[in-house]
């Protein structure tokens, strides 16, 4: 009977594509799973080689068959590509990937820890919020501008296109217009204590890693000079001794 050594896994939705081959290797899987019989399938599976394309849920899925005794190498999927032999569909994608992962020279991607995703999603949220609160100041002022109300450029100019809209005595504004700015400006305020937080979030996470690092690693010594090297240190001495000096 043929065992399985090595698996190409196209990861996806719902569908997924496993591609298997034995050491010589001759094909002995080729087959689509369904999300929810992935793990029941590799547990019936020996210890093997799984190759699998450094995409979304990908990690996921390593830390899960890693858990399982197989060894799981995620790869870039631009190094994945060239390995396609012909249209790009699931079944060729996945024996691409179990092509790419036996290659000497491949480069993989380290899998990331659930605390590094956290992290990591902690940032994309940031970055998600810090875009919605540019957006909502462009329309703030694509909105104001109608009206012929403008402000500088920077923080104290969107402070004060926001006091004009809370100032009920300026007539410039209609009433539909001053709620619906007045609605931009709480959403913007909103994004803006979020990001703080967020800032909050970073800056204690980074100190609780650089303590980690510094606990540790202990903080390395410098090496001393080798022999060799203090006696050409000597010798240098000694020669410009001796050596004459010009008039």
């Amino acid at each position: 009977m043929q065992v399985v050594t090595t698996v190409g896994l196209d990861i996806a939705k719902s569908v997924f594509q496993v591609h298997g081959v034995d050491a010589a290797g001759q094909v002995v899987i080729r087959r689509q799973l369904k999300r929810r019989y992935v793990l029941a399938f590799f547990q019936k599976l020996p210890a093997c080689l799984v190759g699998i394309e450094a995409c979304a849920s990908s990690h996921h899925w390593s830390r899960e068959l890693k858990t399982l005794g197989h060894t799981v190498r995620l790869m870039p999927p631009a190094y994945v590509k060239p390995y396609v032999k012909r249209q790009k569909n699931d079944t060729a994608d996945a024996e691409a990937i179990c092509e790419a992962v036996t290659r000497a020279n491949m480069r993989f991607v380290a899998t990331k820890t659930p605390e590094q995703q956290s992290c990591l999603t902690l940032h994309r949220t940031r970055h998600l919020f810090i875009r919605q609160q540019t957006a909502v100041i462009n329309v703030i002022r694509a909105h104001l501008a109608e009206f012929g109300i403008v402000a500088p450029v920077g923080r104290k100019g969107v402070e004060e296109l926001l006091n004009v809209v809370t100032d009920a005595s300026d007539k410039r504004l209609p009433v539909v217009a001053r709620i619906c700015l007045a609605a931009l400006g709480v959403q913007l305020r909103r994004l803006k204590e979020q990001i703080l937080e967020f800032d909050r979030m970073i800056v204690t996470w980074q100190a609780g890693a650089l303590a980690v690092i510094r606990y540790a690693r202990p903080w390395p010594s410098w090496p001393r000079p080798s022999a060799p090297s203090c006696w050409r240190v000597r010798w240098r001495r000694s020669w410009s001794a001796a050596a004459p000096t010009m008039p």
